[in-house]
Formats: structure tokens, sequence, C-alpha cells
């Protein structure tokens, strides 16, 4: 039996554990080691960024999330404030990152779980990349979370929740115990507090993973057409996990260095080296005597990372599900079964998934191209939150941001500083991702409206004026950066440029966007066609 209803099963908790059980995934596997390569021990600095960033973002989140508590809320704001090519533009770099993160997290279980002798084959020793045998684990590890997705939403936020006490409970002991014995302040100067200046800082933000270990906060909006009370429980859940995750990473990576013995990173921060290097916190605990927290530690890394794919296996479904019912996506993507589950959107998660391990087949590869993506995916709920306030001033929001209209163009700007950051290496490969995006959701889209389809989407050019020069103007910067570019523009004035043009770009679109009465039939068609099933 198929419906088009999804089920309002899930509760504040089950909620803020779908996003804290996606903030803590491989990232703190190896976050911090990849941190202070690049950072020496100011990555602690570079993590607190990560935070404020995230942040500002989750609290402009929370009030959206709120005020329209939809199915792949992510995808559908922009959807509301800027008509159907912003829409389609901003939902695709939704499911581009969802669909993203199960893989990196694939990775990670695989590269841990070489430490067992058994799965040494799995990955070529030179470079990390997967092996024909290697592949095959990756695919079958796919199936199972998409798997366990198909016995419905109730079931999943149940097996995500119980995984997500073990994943926040695992780095908090190795937080506590290896500290308790191994804390050496004199390893915080020994070599220079920063060693490679502000631009180690700032390029550690988007490179190491930082941001994208903080990511995640935004699955309880993805999961908003299956909440019991969503105007209650969303801002609670993003704003709580936000708070969760931060802390706990900060306090990884001031342990992490501080427990390392001088003789690891005696050559300097760039050639730090001890035995077990490629699992970072087993490895440490190993080198300083704990054995039996390495063997637990080498077991969350696998249940860690599989719990963060599992989630993300969700959301990739349910932002799928929201471009089908913006008219992006064929109407497919919103068949439920008799559980409530997209099943077609899950199917082409697992497919993506897949092949993704193809073209990115190493986790510092895929987690600087995903960063680009999931950080421009959430720069549109600035510009969304700007259109409201103006357009929407009485509409009822059970959470207001305090400051709303100073932190929301103040965090459009962060947003597009972690995406110079990433490099101009990982920003063109996302460029072309783009294109493709535009030839797959315009294919539709041009087809829809060709054949009069009632769902066929209105594209809204007028109103979203902005987004090619958006685009193309950060490929242009990021061009002519310090990141990874031809190094035209020097440090400092980078964040200048891209401070203003954030800023230009931001009132550009509000003052472009669609008018109150199109917002408000925009909103109106998605509440009449999706009736949920209770």
């Amino acid at each position: 039996m198929e419906r088009d209803g999804l089920r309002r099963e899930v509760g504040l908790i089950g909620l803020m554990w779908a996003s804290v059980g996606s903030i803590i995934g491989s990232g703190w596997l190896y976050g911090a080691e990849k941190a202070v390569v690049a950072a020496g021990p100011a990555a602690i600095l570079s993590w607190l960024i990560g935070a404020v960033a995230i942040v500002l973002l989750a609290l402009v989140h929370a009030e959206l999330g709120g005020m329209f508590p939809v199915a792949g809320g992510t995808a559908r704001y922009p959807h509301y404030a800027f008509g159907g090519l912003a829409g389609m533009s901003f939902g695709w770099f939704s499911w581009l990152q969802a669909a993203t993160v199960a893989p990196i997290e694939v990775e990670a279980m695989i590269g841990y779980a070489g430490h067992w002798h058994w799965a040494r084959g799995f990955q070529h020793a030179t470079d990390g990349t997967l092996t024909t045998s290697g592949f095959v684990v990756a695919v079958v590890l796919m199936a199972v979370f998409v798997v366990v997705n198909f016995l419905g939403v109730r079931i999943l936020a149940h097996t995500n929740s119980a995984a997500t006490w073990w994943k926040v409970a695992v780095p908090l002991a190795a937080i506590f115990i290896i500290a308790a014995g191994n804390f050496h302040p004199r390893n915080f100067t020994e070599h220079g507090f920063a060693p490679f200046g502000v631009h180690g800082v700032l390029s550690a933000v988007s490179s190491s993973g930082i941001i994208f270990a903080l990511l995640g906060f935004e699955q309880a909006i993805q999961l908003a057409g299956e909440s019991r009370d969503p105007q209650r429980d969303l801002p609670r859940a993003m704003i709580g996990s936000v708070a969760i995750g931060a802390a706990i990473y900060v306090l990884l990576q001031v342990v992490f260095i501080a427990a390392l013995p001088l003789g690891t990173f005696a050559h300097g921060w760039t050639k730090l080296d001890y035995p077990g290097i490629s699992g970072p916190w087993a490895g440490l605990a190993t080198l300083v005597g704990l054995g039996w927290l390495s063997a637990v530690l080498y077991l969350d890394a696998v249940v860690s990372p599989g719990g963060t794919g599992l989630i993300y296996t969700t959301a990739t479904s349910r932002v799928s599900y929201g471009l089908a019912r913006n008219g992006y996506a064929p109407k497919l993507f919103v068949r439920t079964d008799a559980r409530g589950v997209p099943w077609f959107g899950l199917i082409v998660s697992f497919v993506t998934g897949v092949v993704c391990f193809l073209p990115f087949p190493s986790w510092q590869q895929l987690v600087s191209f995903i960063t680009s993506a999931s950080v421009l995916m959430y720069a549109g709920a600035p510009l969304a939150y700007g259109v409201f306030a103006d357009r929407l001033p009485h509409r009822e929001r059970p959470y207001r941001l305090p400051g709303g209209k100073v932190l929301s163009p103040l965090s459009f700007v962060v947003a597009n500083l972690i995406i110079y950051w990433s490099t101009w290496d990982t920003l063109w490969r996302l460029g072309v991702a783009i294109v493709l995006g535009y030839v797959l959701l315009g294919g539709y889209a041009f087809y829809a409206t060709r054949k009069g389809l009632p769902d066929a989407p209105r594209l809204d050019w007028k109103a979203a004026q902005w987004l090619p020069v958006y685009l193309l103007g950060m490929g242009v910067i990021s061009w002519q950066g310090g990141f990874g570019g031809q190094g035209h523009l020097a440090l400092w004035w980078d964040i200048l440029v891209i401070a203003v043009f954030s800023l230009a770009i931001y009132y550009w679109a509000r003052a472009s966007a669609s008018l109150s009465g199109e917002i408000e039939r925009s909103i109106e068609e998605v509440a009449v066609a999706e009736v949920p099933v209770h």
C-alpha cells in the first residue's frame, strides 16, 4: 500500500538525538588530529570559530523550523522566499549535502576497521583508497542503512537514539580517562601556540573536518514532517544538539593536544606521527598505556560513523521528498509505503552513496567537498530569514531569534567565509556538481512545464536575479584568493571582500524576493498537499 503522507511519531528526544547523532560521527575520530596538523595547538581556536559559525546558523534555522515544520525544510525555505529557481538551487545543495555524508561515514568505518587484520585488505596502503573488496563492503554497509530506514521512522528513531547514547558516552569517557594521567600543558607552546599563523587557523576550519564535524543540527528539521510537536520541539532540538556537540569537540581537541608524548611531534606538528595514527584516538590510547580503551574506541569507530550514516540516509530521502513536494522532482519521490517511508528516495540515496565511492574514495577528499556543499545549503536560511522578517512580520514564531536583523546577515557572511576557506580546489568541483544539479532538476522542470503537469514549478527569475551573481562571484573570489587560488587577494583583504560581497548579495536578495502574497500562496500549497499521517 502506498500513500503520500509521513507519520508524526517523533518526539523531542528523537529529534534532538537525530541531530546529535549526526554531529557526533566520524568527525570526532579524525577531526582533532587533522586540525592540529593544520593549525598546531591553535586548532582550539579553529574549533571555537567553527562552533560560533554553526551556532549562528542553527539559531537562524531554529526560528525558521518553528515557523515552517515541514519535511526537508532546508530545501524549502528558499522556495517560499524566492520562488522556483532559488528553491530548486538550494534544494539541490541540500540534497547533495545529505546524500554524500553517508559514504563519508562508511569510509571512516572501513578506515578504522583496518586495525583488525581481516579488514586490512579493504584499503590501499599507499593512499587509503578502497580496494575491490573494500568497495563491496562499502556497498553492503550502505545497504544496511537503507534496510533500517525501511523499517519505519519509529524504529529508526529508537535505533538512532540507542546508538547516539553510546556515541556521546564514548568520547566523553575518552576525554576524562586520557586526560586524568596524560595532561601536559607544555604541549601547547612547545613549537608555538599558532605555528602556522592565522592562515592555518582559518584553513583548518573547513579543510580539516571541523565544520564537517559540527554539521548535522538540521537533521531535526528534515524530520519536521514526522514530529509530534514541531513548533515546540524543533528549536530546542537544534540549539541543544549544537551546544552538546560543540562542547564535546572543543574538549576533545584540548585533551588530544595535551595527551600526546613530546616525541610524537618533535619535528613539528606537520610531522605528527606515532604507531596507530591512522586511527588517531585509538592509537593515542594505546600509546599512553590504555589498551582496553583503545579496544572500545575501535568498536566505537564502527558504531559512531554508522549511526551518522544511518540518519543521513534518512535525511536524503526526506530532502528529495521536499523537492518533489515543491515540484522540482518527480512525484515518485513523494510516495511512501505502509510504514510512511519514502521508499523511492531511499533507493536513490543508496545508488548515490555507491557512486560517491568512485570519484571521492578517501575520507579527506569527501570531507572537503561536503563541507562546501553543506555550508552553501545553510546559506539559504539567513537569506530566507531576512525575507520573512520583511514580508511575514506577523506570522507566528514559536522561537524568535534575538537580534535577528543583525545575526541573520552576519551568519550569511560567516557561511560564505567557510565556503571560501574550503579552498579553490574543492570549490571548482562543487561548481561541477551544481551544474549537474541544474541539468537534472532543470531538465525535469522543463519537461513538467512542457507537458503541463499540475506540479510543474514556477521558476521565478526576477526574485532569484541575485543567485547567478552570488554563485559566480564566490567562485571568482575563491579563484583569486589565497586558499588554493591565485593568491591575488591577501589575507584579511580577502575576508573584507567576502564580507562586503556577502552583505551586497544579502540585501539585494532581500529586496528582490517574492511578495508577501506569493510567499503565502507557496506555503499554503505545501500545507494543503502535505497531509500528515498520525
